[in-house]
């Protein structure tokens, strides 16, 4: 139950384009087409699912604070935290490089609608986000950092073929002028960031912040107790008019 919420709210609650906002390079250049955007799309997946992991073994025994204690006491010392940037993006490169030979030799006309975009995902701010991500929520073991990869990778995915499958419908519409090309593309974008935004409260029932002013709010209130004033003697009421008479007619 733990992998499927963590999976689902990888693609749902924080995506990488409608959260985030990361990768909108290749999101807005390759998403024209359908076509295109499904290839880039499964390439994502494939970088993500594979890099995430790996990033996640080189973070557990190479680079946090002692992780070389695997190697002896006298390892458990060294900090190689300031590599973090430098072998992730180097796995990343290294995964790209492997997805593009494989996408030249068995589908090249996919290779060559995708052109310089292709080789584009190792600068891809969306895949180095993953890793940074992953580092970041500290998972428990390289089962979680996979799952976690293969979400975010497929929220990508999802993101880039709504927007790819309505860019082509409404290719023929009549758009005011100043909204065609891109910046239409950036509206609906926003507007479905917006109806994403909706999965957060379905998959986690709403935030701490509101959960905690609901229950506040339902508590009973307290009622302030009025002190009881003691009744006052009449003969002191007496006394007191007397002297006022008293006072009035001299």
């Amino acid at each position: 139950m733990e992998l499927l919420q963590l999976f689902l709210k990888s693609i749902f609650i924080e995506n990488m384009i409608f959260a985030t906002f990361l990768g909108m390079c290749s999101y807005l250049a390759v998403s024209k087409k359908v076509s295109t955007a499904v290839g880039l799309g499964i390439a994502v997946i494939f970088v993500q699912i594979i890099t995430v992991p790996l990033n996640y073994l080189l973070d557990q025994y190479l680079l946090r604070p002692g992780a070389l204690s695997w190697l002896g006491e006298e390892y458990a010392e060294y900090d190689l935290s300031f590599l973090t940037f430098i072998l992730f993006i180097a796995t990343v490169a290294t995964m790209v490089q492997l997805v593009e030979m494989i996408v030249e030799k068995f589908a090249p006309a996919l290779y060559n609608s995708l052109g310089i975009f292709l080789p584009l995902i190792a600068v891809n701010c969306a895949i180095l986000g993953g890793s940074l991500f992953m580092q970041q929520k500290e998972f428990a073991n390289i089962t979680q950092a996979t799952v976690y990869g293969l979400g975010s990778g497929i929220g990508w995915f999802l993101a880039i073929l709504a927007i790819a499958a309505i860019r082509e419908k409404i290719r023929y519409s009549n758009i005011p002028e100043a909204f065609r090309g891109l910046g239409m593309t950036f509206i609906l974008t926003g507007l479905m960031a917006i109806g994403f935004m909706s999965f957060g409260g379905m998959l986690t029932g709403g935030s701490d912040a509101a959960k905690k002013e609901i229950v506040d709010n339902a508590k009973p209130e307290t009622k302030e107790e009025v002190p009881v004033q003691e009744p006052i003697d009449s003969t002191s009421v007496e006394t007191v008019k007397d002297s006022l008479t008293k006072i009035a007619q001299n």
